[in-house]
């Protein structure tokens, strides 16, 4: 039993391999006005979400529940990691509403990216070519169709796998830590 533990104290952890797919080139407007870029985002871990602040169904849930791993992810001492939450309603999601927003869920914007400042048509293209998600705003609706993933992505910009936003199990923030360290390793 004592050398089942010893050996599984050097083992690595398996890095989460789901997918492969290519983060596009992007440089958008953050809740405080300031340009976050993928380039700024260049060597950390990242989780990616897609909200929007006058969602009436899913997005309340998911950013509690981001919110909730970010606390987690502090509690597990893990640095270098970064939050972004792409608004899926650009037009109505400018800075500060966005901010607004993510006040009202404790926030810590030291490492949490609420973006916007893109047109609806980029938005779109760009959670479908680097998420492989849809994002679709129905022209007499003031709600957005979009995807409730939390996206894993790694420091090249690559995206390795998702979690649901909505539906999160007890253990599902552990899986999301287990997840990061086993890329910073």
């Amino acid at each position: 039993m004592v050398l089942v533990l010893l050996s599984a104290c050097g083992q690595k952890l398996d890095k989460p391999d789901d997918y492969d797919f290519e983060v596009q080139n992007f440089t958008y407007t953050n809740q405080d006005g300031k340009s976050v870029s993928l380039k700024d985002l260049e060597g950390k871990v990242w989780i990616a979400d897609f909200i929007f602040t006058n969602c009436e169904t899913v997005c309340p849930p998911m950013t509690n529940h981001m919110s909730s791993l970010q606390d987690n992810m502090k509690e597990a001492g893990l640095e270098n990691v970064e939050i972004v939450s792409f608004s899926v309603d650009p037009t109505v999601d400018k800075p500060a509403t966005l901010k607004k927003f993510g006040q009202k869920f404790d926030a810590d914007f030291s490492n949490w990216h609420f973006l916007t400042g893109y047109k609806q048509s980029e938005i779109e293209e760009f959670a479908k070519t680097s998420f492989k998600t849809i994002v679709q705003k129905p022209k007499d609706d003031d709600q957005v169709t979009h995807g409730t993933a939390f996206y894993l992505v790694d420091q090249e910009g690559i995206v390795r796998t998702r979690y649901d936003g909505v539906n999160r199990s007890n253990d599902a923030d552990e899986k999301v830590i287990e997840d990061i360290k086993a890329l910073q390793q």
